[in-house]
């Protein structure tokens, strides 16, 4: 509510108004979401505060404005609640009788019941038939903020957090007194709109020094930040300027804004007090150059190197395998795969038939343990990578940013196992030339058997003395000797250009073997470490909205 003085008509209420309020306390409740995990809880709690308070207040009576008259001791603050109520409500006294409780008097007072309980104020006075343009509203006069009574003063700073309008009355000798400046005045300057300062009692200065107290007090309420506060006049004894208030009070109750001018007071300081913390730029992704440096780090842990040597020493031994001299083949079955001498395949097969819910039943690699080097090189990618992405942010978002990189560190190990374990390194498939090079293989090794079987066969005959067959010649030599000779030679020069080629094949295979487990580690940074750094950027940019929107 703006308080305004009377020959100027207070706005009426607009549904922009509530609804704009409304939307500024969704704001609040995904600032404090938000916040919860990530935010210092005592800067948080003035929102959270707010946000219960203010859901609270607008949840009872809209139909109701709240106004407290709040001052010291012996200012005639009774007095004034008792002449504006028009009955003897609150006892006045320079040291009042009751306790620390204030005391309510309610123009029209259907449905303010839930609206008292909740201020938790008890005593009450309803005035009805003689409602008019007051009807609405609830006039509370507080305890004495300078009491002696502990008690009373927690009442006062409780009630002084709720109300809709606060009307602080002041007396000529202490107007100027420290503790309501200190205290009250000077702490609430962001609520200057629902605020009115009273100078009562004026019945006792001199006529003429009214006007300079009236403008020591606005220049004690400048230096308040309360420039703009209305200042009244009044005397509860000879009623001057009661009228002049009343006229306030019934501007409050026709504009029928009050809650929502002190909620969005209130809601601009929360956006003041939050603003330091999403003071930095909007961040929605990390760094491709970090990422990068990341997969590469995490593949050096993971052992790409040695998965894809071996890849290429696997390649080779099969190829020769399949497409070696045949009489030495059997030589190169008898060394153990490069790749199962890793467990790789073992690992693999395990993986495929295993529950995708129980990855713990993946059998491991029998790849070495990481390194210091390569958990140094690892964690200095995973620093880098959290500042590029936190660069710029305030606290506590870099510290964030860096625990989000962290969070799931403990899983790093055994996810990097499992995806080179599970990574198709492109080893299943027989190219066609070996099968080619293996069946010429066959057939030379077939021509050189025949050759010596005949060569044997002669032989046979001679140490026999049976008639001997004139073979063939080829040139100068025998065919049979041919066919034995050029079996063998041929075979072995197939096998030394098979060999060739297989190096060739493997070094390809191995880079296809490489990229393929980069991917498998570039998916592991992504679930394990990119994942959680931009839910904490994506928290960072809500909440910085967030907080935009509570902004008036």
């Amino acid at each position: 509510m703006t308080v305004r003085l009377p020959g100027r008509r207070a706005d009426a209420p607009t549904r922009a108004d509530a609804e704009t309020v409304a939307a500024r306390l969704r704001a609040l409740d995904r600032v404090v979401e938000l916040g919860a995990e990530r935010l210092d809880p005592t800067l948080l709690a003035p929102a959270r505060e707010l946000a219960r308070r203010a859901g609270e207040r607008l949840r009872l009576s809209g139909a109701h404005t709240v106004v407290a008259l709040a001052g010291a001791t012996g200012s005639g603050k009774s007095s004034l609640f008792n002449a504006l109520a028009g009955t003897t409500v609150s006892q006045p006294g320079v040291r009042r009788p009751t306790t620390g409780v204030a005391h309510a008097v309610v123009w029209d007072a259907e449905g303010a019941g839930p609206l008292l309980d909740w201020l938790e104020v008890p005593r009450r006075h309803h005035l009805g038939d003689e409602a008019g343009e007051l009807a609405g509203l609830v006039l509370l006069d507080l305890p004495d903020h300078d009491s002696t009574v502990a008690a009373h003063r927690i009442e006062v700073d409780r009630l002084v957090a709720l109300v809709d309008v606060l009307v602080w009355v002041l007396d000529p000798q202490k107007y100027a007194d420290a503790a309501v400046h200190d205290r009250y005045l000077r702490p609430l300057a962001r609520h200057g709109e629902v605020m009115v300062v009273v100078l009562n009692q004026v019945d006792r200065l001199d006529p003429a020094d009214v006007p300079g107290t009236l403008g020591d007090v606005r220049r004690l309420l400048a230096d308040d930040g309360l420039a703009d506060v209305p200042v009244l006049a009044t005397s509860a004894a000879t009623g001057d300027g009661l009228d002049l208030l009343r006229a306030v009070l019934t501007g409050a109750v026709a504009a029928h804004r009050a809650a929502l001018r002190r909620i969005s007071a209130d809601l601009d300081g929360v956006a003041e007090g939050l603003a330091p913390t999403v003071g930095g730029p909007a961040r929605d992704d990390v760094d491709g150059g970090a990422q990068r440096a990341l997969t590469a780090a995490l593949g050096a842990a993971a052992g790409i190197p040695a998965v894809g040597a071996a890849v290429q020493r696997a390649a080779v031994h099969r190829a020769v395998a399949s497409t070696g001299f045949p009489f030495t083949r059997w030589l190169r079955r008898l060394r153990p795969d490069p790749l199962r001498r890793l467990h790789l395949d073992r690992a693999r097969t395990a993986a495929v038939t295993a529950a995708p819910d129980a990855p713990d039943t993946v059998q491991r690699t029998s790849l070495p343990a990481t390194g210091a080097v390569e958990r140094s090189r690892v964690e200095l990618a995973l620093r880098r990578l959290a500042d590029d992405a936190a660069g710029g942010l305030p606290d506590p978002w870099p510290a964030a940013v860096q625990d989000a990189a962290r969070s799931r560190g403990g899983d790093l190990a055994d996810a990097l196992d499992r995806a080179v374990a599970t990574t198709d390194l492109g080893l299943t498939r027989t190219p066609l030339w070996w099968r080619a090079v293996g069946g010429l293989q066959a057939l030379l090794a077939a021509t050189a058997v025949a050759g010596a079987l005949w060569l044997a066969g002669l032989y046979a005959l001679t140490v026999l003395r049976l008639p001997e067959p004139e073979p063939p010649q080829v040139g100068v030599l025998p065919l049979p000797t041919v066919l034995l000779i050029g079996g063998l030679l041929a075979g072995l020069l197939l096998a030394l250009l098979a060999r060739s080629l297989a190096v060739l094949g493997a070094r390809r295979r191995r880079a296809r073997a490489e990229a393929r487990l980069r991917e498998s580690v570039a998916d592991v940074a992504e679930t394990l470490v990119l994942t959680p750094v931009r839910a904490e950027l994506a928290a960072y940019a809500a909440l910085r909205a967030a907080v935009a929107a509570l902004r008036r």
